[in-house]
């Protein structure tokens, strides 16, 4: 199994993505910890993960709060001994011009989608550290590569992912802290259909990616536990796209 004896924090966890994250990387041998906002979601998915025979706890987990993230690395070190691995996988999306977005919704994106990669960054360095390196796989987007007709915040956080993920590479490569990037295009989430909620919607965006089609949730999160995994071991400050071929034209 990919991820023996390793141990992973993922924020986002509960759902979508993160939850898909959770399964495949505890299918790959990891014991695995879901922060999330989510509780009643992390909870459902705990249970289930363990009930099968793995290794899973639900934290509480706001990524704006420093606090709780420092809560979330003291847990899971409490609890499994070490920390390895963190997803930076929480995030929204918002589909809006730079007229139209507010400077509320800016600063919400910015907070959630930005600051919460770098509060988790640095919450687990130390914990990293300790178990003598680490893997940090920061979710961005195709979106934080290529500017887009209508989401000029989301653009703008997650090009501060890509570039923050490049700095924590730099600075802490030498303590074998690994840092890398995922950059997936459309895919089908939760969020996903919430930006385009019309079969026609979907269907125009769909004639966008050479693929011609959307991907899914596990495609993405294979492509997470490559960087996890010490497969990735001389990878670090990269960007792994997952886009269908979109950012190729």
């Amino acid at each position: 199994m990919r991820l023996e004896g390793k141990v992973a924090l993922i924020s986002g966890g509960a759902r979508g993505m993160g939850a898909v994250e959770a399964k495949l990387f505890v299918r790959e041998g990891a014991r695995v910890v879901m922060g999330d906002v989510l509780t009643e979601e992390g909870e459902k998915l705990e249970a289930e993960i363990n009930e099968a025979g793995g290794e899973a706890l639900f934290v509480e987990l706001d990524v704006t709060k420093e606090e709780d993230w420092d809560r979330a690395v003291a847990t899971t070190v409490n609890r499994f001994g070490k920390l390895d691995i963190l997803v930076n996988n929480a995030g929204v999306y918002d589909l809006s011009t730079v007229e139209e977005t507010s400077g509320e919704a800016w600063d919400r994106i910015m907070d959630i989608n930005a600051k919460g990669q770098f509060l988790g960054s640095k919450a687990v360095i130390g914990a990293m550290r300790q178990a003598g390196g680490g893997s940090i796989v920061n979710i961005s987007s195709t979106a934080g590569l290529v500017g887009s007709r209508g989401s000029s915040a989301y653009n703008a956080s997650k090009g501060a992912v890509r570039l923050l993920t490049k700095a924590t590479a730099v600075q802490y490569a030498a303590e074998g802290i690994r840092a890398n990037s995922i950059h997936p295009g459309p895919i089908e989430t939760d969020m996903f259909q919430q930006a385009y909620p019309s079969s026609e919607a979907r269907a125009r965006r769909a004639t966008e990616i050479p693929a011609s089609r959307f991907g899914n949730a596990e495609e993405v999160a294979y492509g997470v536990l490559f960087v996890a995994s010490d497969e990735a071991s001389f990878m670090t400050g990269s960007e792994l796209v997952i886009d269908g071929g979109q950012t190729a034209m």
